[in-house]
């Protein structure tokens, strides 16, 4: 596909877009089957050194009330998805870069791997480090790094963030080149119906992920937080429901771009339809992330408005999220690591 034609795909309606849908299940069926995988999510601080225009967590955010999970609780909630089957767990931050930072995150590696017998996968989603950062957490035992590039046009990422170098789009790229280099199966993603964003902008986005040739994708509805300079912007907006809908379209044509990559249902399409997570898992997405952070934190990593699960224990969330999976089709691979097929296609090994 062209531009032209992804474009064309992400105007669709009526029975054009339902068989983009029906193609993008297919494929996904066809190669990398009917599983759905478990990500148990651990939001372990929302203090972040980072001003991004439009996180409710940024660091000029007064209004936040910041915390650090205590590493005996991220072990509990890790603990929690080794004995239930999950397979794989994310730990998610703010940005920081600090030498007691790095250690802490290594550390919570090394612990998680011998907890759980070296049979839990783990994620990292902590934002920009040094190419010395992400090769000493690889080699301590994660093995798969989310780092959102969130906008892939440099104009809009320059209109979304700080105008500074700490913010620039080249650092981001750089750091997304590092992690492949680690060895880490590297995801990345954006937001869907951001203010001043085109269609093109979004077509654009897609064809990023094939020539960054990326393992894993997470990417979902922008949705609107009144703590953030981008707000006053929101007249400029679609509506959700719009913004949900081209979501759900963007992750079936990346399905049929790269069929054989893990793309995320992300939470925030369960913010504007309840039901929003299994739609994406019916028309191509195969990870989804129960949230595992104790209840007692989550109010408190809003990165957006409306974000769902806030008072679910881990246990609810996780019935809850089997519920839905099977209510969309689809099987739960449990105790399996679910990694990128792509990734080891990139990497020769045919595994």
């Amino acid at each position: 596909m062209d531009k032209s034609q992804i474009i064309s795909l992400l105007q669709s309606e009526g029975e054009e877009r339902s068989e983009l849908f029906r193609k993008a299940r297919e494929t996904r069926d066809k190669l990398i089957g009917n599983k759905v995988y478990f990500r148990g999510l651990v939001e372990f601080s929302n203090i972040c050194s980072k001003d991004c225009l439009y996180c409710g967590i940024r660091k000029s955010n007064d209004q936040v009330i910041r915390y650090e999970v205590s590493d005996e609780e991220v072990l509990d909630a890790c603990r929690f998805a080794w004995m239930n089957r999950f397979g794989s767990v994310v730990l998610q931050s703010g940005e920081l870069s600090s030498p007691a930072f790095v250690k802490r995150v290594d550390r919570l590696v090394r612990e998680i791997r011998k907890l759980s017998d070296n049979e839990l996968g783990i994620t990292l989603s902590c934002g920009e480090q040094t190419r010395e950062t992400y090769q000493r957490w690889f080699e301590s035992g994660a093995h798969r790094y989310l780092l959102r590039i969130e906008a892939t046009n440099r104009d809009l990422y320059r209109r979304i963030h700080p105008d500074n170098d700490y913010h620039s789009f080249e650092r981001r790229l750089e750091a997304l080149g590092y992690l492949r280099e680690s060895g880490y199966q590297v995801g990345t993603g954006v937001m869907i119906g951001l203010p001043f964003q085109t269609y093109e902008d979004l077509a654009g986005d897609l064809l990023f992920f094939r020539e960054q040739d990326i393992d894993m994708c997470g990417m979902g509805p922008y949705i609107e937080h009144e703590d953030t300079p981008l707000y006053e912007f929101r007249h400029l907006l679609m509506t959700k429901e719009e913004r949900f809908d081209l979501a759900l379209k963007m992750i079936a044509v990346l399905r049929l771009l790269m069929p054989d990559i893990n793309i995320a249902a992300a939470t925030a399409l369960q913010a504007i339809d309840p039901a929003g997570r299994e739609k994406a898992i019916a028309i191509g997405a195969n990870i989804i992330m129960p949230n595992l952070t104790p209840t007692f934190y989550r109010k408190e990593y809003q990165l957006y408005e409306d974000k769902p699960c806030l008072d679910e224990d881990a246990e609810l969330c996780r019935n809850c999220l089997e519920a839905r999976i099977q209510m969309a089709g689809s099987e739960i691979g449990y105790n399996e690591w679910g990694d990128s097929k792509h990734f080891f296609k990139r990497k020769g090994t045919g595994r």
